[in-house]
């Protein structure tokens, strides 16, 4: 049971024109609903594609609780919750390359390419979080290492063994890989950018500098329960068709 008297504490602490905090709690309460949505309805898929709704239930509901935290934290500190939101980051996007895998096994995936696309999201993520907080000094060379590992990822599911698979398997598969793999390149391409506005390095001539916590919420909210609702429309579609 949710504590009413913590949660009227944290609500009192929002100021009414903190529009940066208020997206931290419409991240929240958007991630919470789309986690209930995708809970709620596993019993109406087959089997097979039962599991890769269930991550995309997992990817919202890790995110609505560690929002929980970051709105909090922002509340009394002020500042942004980068430690949180690596740990989001280390749980939720390896478990979105996770629904590739998923997806793909109907066209013969095997786990040597979810454990690719994990290890360099892993890759992209640590060094990422080594560029902004330990080493910050060093910035532009730990970026480099962060986005040569998520390059490495968008050719994969673009051109590499991912994207054969989904040809291979055809009809609703490939036209979902191909919106996942358009959130990737769009939608994740926020974050290294968001990564070279808040770090020094020789982009800062050409990137502004700024908050940027209102777009990262914006774009986990969109990325991931966008992930989920094309994961959940193509487990209808399939389901709905071994009917």
């Amino acid at each position: 049971m949710v504590d009413l008297s913590i949660a009227a504490g944290i609500t009192s602490k929002m100021d009414p024109t903190d529009y940066v905090g208020f997206t931290f709690f419409v991240g929240c309460m958007a991630m919470m609903a789309a986690s209930a949505f995708f809970f709620l309805s596993l019993n109406q898929f087959d089997k097979k594609w039962r599991t890769s709704v269930l991550v995309s239930g997992l990817i919202t509901f890790i995110a609505a609780v560690h929002y929980y935290y970051m709105r909090d934290y922002w509340a009394e500190q002020g500042e942004s919750p980068t430690f949180f939101r690596y740990v989001d980051w280390i749980l939720t996007v390896p478990l979105m390359c996770v629904e590739f895998f998923l997806i793909l096994k109907v066209a013969g995936a095997k786990q040597n390419l979810l454990w690719k696309l994990i290890f360099f999201s892993v890759i992209m993520l640590v060094t990422g979080y080594l560029g902004e907080t330990i080493y910050s000094d060093q910035a532009s060379f730990w970026g480099l290492i962060s986005g040569a590992a998520y390059f490495y990822i968008v050719y994969e599911i673009w051109l590499g063994s991912a994207k054969k698979l989904a040809v291979a398997a055809g009809g609703d598969v490939l036209k979902a890989h191909k919106v996942l793999c358009w959130f990737v390149l769009v939608g994740w391409a926020i974050y290294p950018i968001g990564y070279m506005m808040g770090t020094p390095g020789w982009y800062s001539d050409f990137m502004p500098e700024g908050n940027i916590d209102v777009v990262y919420n914006i774009a986990d909210a969109i990325n991931k329960i966008g992930f989920g609702l094309v994961i959940y429309t193509l487990a209808v579609k399939k389901s709905d068709s071994a009917a």
